[in-house]
C-alpha cells in the first residue's frame, strides 16, 4: 500500500513538473534576448552564438551592461563542429549468438571446462612461483636493500630488491598451496557445483524464454530513467522574469521598475517614445508553492526513482527465480514442467508478492539514501575536513557500501525463497540466510565457481567480438555485399569502443539469467536435502547426476 501511494504521489510530481516546467531551457540553447534557437520564429537558426568575448571586455558602459543582465550586446559568431561516425549492428548480433550458444554447451562443456579453468590457474601459479624464484636466484650477487633504496614511486627500483622477489615467492607458494589443499578436500563439492551448472543449462533449454526477460527489465528500467529525466527536467527551469530596458539617457527609477513577460511576445510599437527598448532577461521565478518546494519535489523525485528502480529488479529476480524454481520441482523433467513459466511465475509475482519485493527494494533504498548523502557531504565538506574527518568519512562510505552489498545478497536469495514458498520478506530472508550458513562451504565452492566461468565466457564474447569489430573497422577484413568504407570513419576505436561495451551489456544480460537459475537451482538443491529422504513419501528431486554425486538414490514404492 505505501508504494502505491509512493507511486500515486510521483505520478502527481511528474503532473507538476509538466504543468509548471519548462524543458525548452535544457533541450534547445537560448540567445542573451531569452529567445530559443531552433523553434518559434528561429525554426531554421538551430545553432547558438557566442559573444565576441573581446569586444564584451574592453566595453566602457559597465553600468549599461550591469542593468541588461551582465549580457554583452555584440556581434555574435557561430562555433560549430560536427564529427559523425557510421557504426553496425552485427557485433552486436554476435555478441547475442555466442552467449546464448556459450550458455546452452555448458550443459555439455561445464566438467572440461571449469577442470581446464582450474588447472590453468594452478598453472599459472607454478609459472609465478618458477618466475619468482628464477628472478630472486638472479640476483644473488646483489647488495641492495629495502633500507638503501626507501620509498620511491618508481617500482622498476624494487624489482632489483633481492627480498622482494622472496616475498612474492612465499606469497605465490601460500596461495598455490591453499588451492591445491581446497582442490583435493573440496573435490566432492566442485562435482556438485559443475552438476548444477549443467543442469542450469538443461534448464535453459527447456525454458528459452528466460534468456530474454532481462529485455523486460530493461525496457522497465528504461521507462524509470525517463521519467525519473523528465520529472527532473521539466521543473529545473521553470518561468522566467524579464526586464524592460531603455536607452541611457531615457532610464530612469521608474522605468528600471518595468517588466515585461515575454521576448517572443515583446513589441517595440508599444513603447513609441523609446525606440530602442528592449525586453532582457533578468532572473527565473521563485514565487508560488511550486517554486518553493522546489528542491524537496527533487528529493521525493530521487527517492521513488531509486525505490521504483529496485523494485523493478527485485521483479525480474523472482520472476526467473520462479521459473527455475518449477523447473527443479518438476519430478518427471520435462513433462512436469509448466508451458509457459516464465509468464505464470511472472503473473504470480505481480499477483501475491509485490508487498514482499517493495519491501526489499525499500530497505536497500533506504541504504542507497545514506550513501548518496554521505558523498554529497564529502563532495562539499572536502576542502575543510581535517584527517581525522575525512578518516571517518571514509569508514563510513566504506561501511555503508558492505552493507549494501550485504543487503543486495539478501534481497536476492530472499526473493528466490518468496518465488519458492510465498512467505513475506522477512521470514523468507531469514530463511534462506540460515540455510546458506548451513551450507557454507558449498555455498563458497559453488559461487567461486560460478564466478570463474561466467568471467571467462564475458571475456570470450567481449574479447571475441572485440577483435573482430577492431579487424572490420580498421579495415582489415571486408564483409561480403557491403560498401562500407574504413576511410568515412574519423576515428575507427570509438565504434569499436561502442560495440565492446554494447557486447559487455549483451554478455552481462544474459549471463545473470543464468547466474539467478545457479543460485535458485542451488537453493532448492539445500532444502531438497533437508526436506526429502528417497522415500516414496518424500522422494529427492534432484538430478539423476546429483544423486550419483552424494550417493543418494529414491526408493521404489513397495507393492502389494
Amino acid at each position: 500500500v505505501l508504494f502505491m501511494l509512493v507511486i500515486a504521489g510521483y505520478i502527481v510530481v511528474g503532473i507538476l513538473a509538466w504543468l509548471y516546467g519548462d524543458p525548452r531551457h535544457v533541450l534547445y540553447p537560448r540567445n542573451s534576448t531569452g529567445m530559443f534557437c531552433g523553434i518559434g520564429q528561429n525554426k531554421d537558426k538551430p545553432s547558438v552564438m557566442y559573444f565576441d568575448i573581446i569586444k564584451c571586455a574592453t566595453a566602457t558602459n559597465v553600468m549599461a551592461a550591469a542593468l541588461q543582465g551582465l549580457q554583452c550586446p555584440t556581434t555574435q559568431v557561430p562555433d560549430l563542429y560536427l564529427n559523425s561516425f557510421s557504426i553496425f549492428p552485427d557485433g552486436l548480433v554476435i555478441a547475442m549468438v555466442v552467449s546464448v550458444l556459450f550458455l546452452l554447451l555448458l550443459r555439455f562443456t561445464a566438467p572440461v571446462l571449469i577442470w581446464v579453468l582450474i588447472i590453468g590457474v594452478l598453472a599459472v601459479g607454478a609459472f609465478g612461483i618458477w618466475y619468482c624464484y628464477n628472478e630472486y636466484m638472479s640476483l644473488t650477487t646483489s647488495t641492495l636493500t629495502f633500507n638503501n633504496v626507501g620509498f620511491t614511486t618508481n617500482v622498476q627500483v624494487y624489482l632489483q630488491v633481492r627480498d622482494t622477489w622472496l616475498a612474492f615467492l612465499i606469497i605465490l607458494s601460500i596461495v598455490e598451496a591453499i588451492l591445491l589443499l581446497a582442490l583435493i578436500f573440496l573435490r566432492t563439492r566442485i562435482l556438485i557445483a559443475i552438476a548444477l551448472i549443467q543442469e542450469t543449462s538443461k534448464a535453459l533449454g527447456h525454458m528459452m524464454s528466460t534468456l530474454f526477460y532481462p529485455i523486460v527489465t530493461f525496457v522497465l528500467l528504461l521507462v524509470c530513467v525517463s521519467y525519473w529525466g523528465i520529472t527532473a527536467l521539466y521543473p529545473s527551469h521553470t518561468s522566467s522574469s524579464f526586464n524592460l530596458v531603455y536607452e541611457e539617457s531615457l532610464r530612469s527609477e521608474r522605468d528600471l521598475m518595468c517588466l515585461c513577460f515575454s521576448p517572443q511576445t515583446f513589441n517595440t510599437t508599444q513603447y513609441p517614445t523609446c525606440p530602442s527598448a528592449r525586453c532582457v532577461f533578468i532572473n527565473y521565478n521563485t514565487e508560488g508553492l511550486f517554486q518553493r518546494n522546489l528542491f524537496n519535489l527533487q528529493i521525493y523525485n530521487v527517492i521513488a526513482f531509486l525505490w521504483c528502480v529496485n523494485f523493478v529488479i527485485a521483479l525480474g529476480h523472482c520472476t526467473l527465480a520462479g521459473a527455475f524454481a518449477s523447473y527443479y520441482w518438476a519430478f518427471s523433467k520435462p513433462a512436469d514442467i509448466p508451458t509457459f513459466p516464465l509468464i505464470q511465475s511472472f503473473m504470480r509475482a505481480l499477483r501475491y508478492h509485490v508487498g514482499s519485493l517493495a519491501f526489499g527494494a525499500l530497505i536497500l533504498t533506504l541504504v542507497q539514501i545514506v550513501r548518496i548523502i554521505l558523498e554529497y557531504l564529502d563532495h562539499k565538506f572536502k576542502e575543510a575536513q581535517n584527517p581525522c574527518t575525512r578518516f571517518i568519512m571514509c569508514c563510513l562510505k566504506c561501511c555503508f557500501y558492505c552493507l549494501e552489498k550485504f543487503i543486495k545478497f539478501i534481497n536476492r536469495n530472499a526473493y528466490i525463497m518468496i518465488a519458492i514458498y510465498g512467505k513475506n520478506f522477512c521470514v523468507s530472508a531469514m530463511n534462506a540466510f540460515s540455510l546458506l550458513m548451513r551450507n557454507i562451504i558449498r555455498v563458497v565452492v559453488l559461487d567461486k565457481v560460478t564466478d570463474l566461468l561466467l568471467f571467462f565466457g564475458k571475456l570470450l564474447v567481449v574479447g571475441g567480438v572485440g577483435v573482430l569489430a577492431f579487424f572490420f573497422f580498421s579495415g582489415r577484413i571486408q564483409t561480403p555485399g557491403t560498401t562500407f568504407e574504413t576511410a568515412a570513419l574519423n576515428y575507427y576505436w570509438m565504434p569499436i569502443i561502442t560495440v565492446v561495451f554494447g557486447a559487455y551489456l549483451i554478455a552481462h544480460g544474459f549471463f545473470s539469467v543464468y547466474n539467478m537459475g545457479v543460485d535458485t537451482l542451488f537453493l532448492c538443491f539445500l532444502e531438497d536435502l533437508e526436506r526429502n529422504d528417497g522415500s516414496p513419501q518424500k522422494p529427492y528431486f534432484m538430478s539423476k547426476n546429483l544423486m550419483k554425486i552424494l550417493n543418494k538414490k529414491n526408493k521404489p514404492a513397495k507393492t502389494g
